[in-house]
């Protein structure tokens, strides 16, 4: 069975099917203008290619016609045609016209009245709708034919402008432009957690015979499921965003756009689309029918699209989609603050959660004290339900709040930077003492330049109107490492992490004049042209200490 596209053919074959389909009598006005019709779709028709996958772009309410020609064959040889909707559910329909082996195409000899052919005697049409669908689904048709004739189809879509693909094929003995599916094509959910899904599929007979040529790609999104692999482009397309050219394809970083992410690990390549909708994630894992999802949302339902694509063409076939709900986020534990107890809380940035901690009232007036040891931390506080406070906290922060005896009162914190972030927090009645000392206005400590030489530096800081005790402590510390340790410095560390052999000096003071409570020391013994971090330790009534802003100080190198 091979393709005829020689154009002098074309008007016979609609004049004899055009005859055929009214009769065998003079065409009336009205056959004459369904001739006419017939004539019109067929010149205003396009030539199907075969063999090949066309794409074919359709305006609303307005059909678009193609058409292929069959030779007759001595014996019945199969063809399919294959339409794959990228958007939204379009019409479609197959016309045969064919010649008629038994009317020759003029009247029998004999009488012209006795020889006319009444109604019911008339010759069978030869004109049929072999096939007609309307969705958004891929669909295909097998035929059979042996027989010259010529096939018309015609697409419509209703809703708006949009592109569909169309594979024609008389050769259906050498392969296949599309992977095949298995005779169960259903995705399973093995597993459902808090933010994972474990998903697996029967393999494609397609992956067992090509295996180098083939892959498996998975498409999750929160909207819906896809029915092509066209169909999902589509979608992220028309939200705005650039798609890869194909899922399959090995990406790279210039092909993606500012809203997309590409993840690459244990060769699994990972597309995260960005839209306002949901993310959109994209991973091609090679040939292995399980997977994993990672990094979902709790409570959130998701759904998950197969489709097994063949790399040398792009051509692709969906698996059935499925959908899953992950599970909820459990409540997270809340730890009881009690009474002039500190409690050191570490929060992970990574994974950007609330540690609770619950307070109930035994006093009318209370007291919440925060010292942030590292990183930035934001905290809030709720009583009964109702938020009292919400702020991100900087160094040691108090926050005195009034209620009733037996108020409840839940302090949620939460790291705002992927790295870890700690904090100590005291709850206690407001006219207790408290165990953190009294702060000065600046925990930085300033270096003067001017008194700076070989072997010595001096150093200032400030005090407050209450006696408390002072420690300097000192070490060396090359250039390169001096932002580092700025930045990662625990700030709620005492002495006691501490050599023994970093120990400058201890002292107490203070003034009742906080413009005079400004201390100096000169720290001598120290080699010239090196840097140093000096840290300065001021210890309250408790003992708790709280440290100043790290400085680090060079020697002159000449003197």
């Amino acid at each position: 069975l091979k393709m005829s596209w020689l154009w002098f053919y074309l008007p016979l074959h609609v004049l004899m099917a055009a005859c055929v389909c009214h009769s065998i009598k003079a065409p009336t006005t009205s056959s004459q203008q369904s001739f006419k019709t017939d004539l019109f779709n067929f010149y205003h028709s396009l030539i199907l290619a075969d063999g090949k996958e066309t794409t074919i772009h359709l305006l609303k309410d307005i059909p678009k016609r193609y058409y292929f020609v069959l030779e007759e064959s001595r014996v019945l040889a199969p063809f399919s045609i294959t339409v794959t909707p990228c958007d939204v559910p379009i019409e479609w329909s197959i016309l045969v016209y064919k010649a008629s082996p038994s009317f020759p195409g003029k009247a029998t000899q004999g009488d012209h009245d006795t020889q006319e052919v009444s109604k019911s005697e008339k010759a069978p049409s030869m004109v049929s709708t072999i096939f007609n669908y309307k969705g958004n689904s891929v669909e295909t048709y097998m035929g059979m034919s042996s027989h010259s004739a010529l096939y018309l189809l015609e697409f419509l879509s209703t809703e708006r402008d949009t592109h569909i693909t169309v594979y024609l094929t008389t050769d259906t003995t050498s392969g296949h432009l599309y992977p095949e599916l298995p005779t169960d094509p259903r995705i399973d959910v093995l597993g459902i957690g808090h933010t994972t899904v474990t998903l697996t599929w029967k393999h494609s007979p397609s992956v067992l015979q090509h295996r180098d040529s083939i892959q498996y790609c998975l498409l999750v999104n929160e909207k819906h499921n896809y029915k092509s692999l066209c169909a999902a482009e589509t979608a992220i397309r028309s939200s705005g965003m650039k798609p890869p050219p194909t899922l399959a394809l090995s990406l790279s970083p210039y092909l993606l756009e500012p809203q997309q992410v590409m993840i690459l690990s244990n060769s699994e390549l990972s597309i995260i689309n960005k839209l306002s909708s949901g993310e959109v994630r994209q991973v091609c894992m090679g040939t292995k029918n399980t997977y994993t999802v990672p990094n979902l949302s709790p409570s959130t339902q998701y759904y998950f699209d197969v489709f097994i694509v063949n790399l040398l063409t792009n051509a692709s076939a969906a698996y059935t989609g499925t959908f899953a709900r992950t599970l909820e986020e459990p409540e997270p534990k809340v730890t009881e603050l009690k009474d002039g107890k500190v409690i050191h809380v570490v929060l992970d940035g990574k994974k950007q959660k609330f540690y609770s901690l619950q307070y109930q009232a035994r006093h009318k007036k209370i007291q919440f004290t925060f010292q942030l040891c590292r990183g930035h931390i934001r905290v809030h506080i709720t009583k009964n339900g109702k938020t009292v406070a919400s702020e991100n906290l900087s160094g040691l922060r108090y926050f005195s709040l009034k209620g009733k005896l037996l108020d409840t009162y839940l302090v949620q914190l939460r790291s705002t930077e992927e790295s870890n972030s700690s904090v100590k927090v005291l709850a206690s009645p407001h006219f207790h003492k408290p165990l953190f000392p009294l702060l000065p206005e600046s925990l930085k400590i300033k270096s003067f330049s001017k008194l700076r030489t070989c072997r010595s530096v001096t150093i200032a800081w400030l005090g407050t109107q209450e006696e408390s005790k002072y420690c300097v402590y000192k070490r060396r510390i090359e250039e390169d490492q001096i932002w580092r340790e700025l930045q990662s410095a625990d700030r709620c560390s005492g002495p006691e992490s501490r050599h023994k052999s970093e120990k400058v000096l201890c002292k107490y003071f203070y003034d009742l004049n906080l413009q005079r409570a400004v201390t100096t020391e000169t720290i001598k013994g120290l080699d010239a042209g090196t840097f140093y971090l000096f840290d300065v330790y001021l210890f309250g009534p408790s003992g708790i200490p709280v440290r100043y802003h790290s400085k680090a100080v060079k020697t002159r190198k000449k003197c």
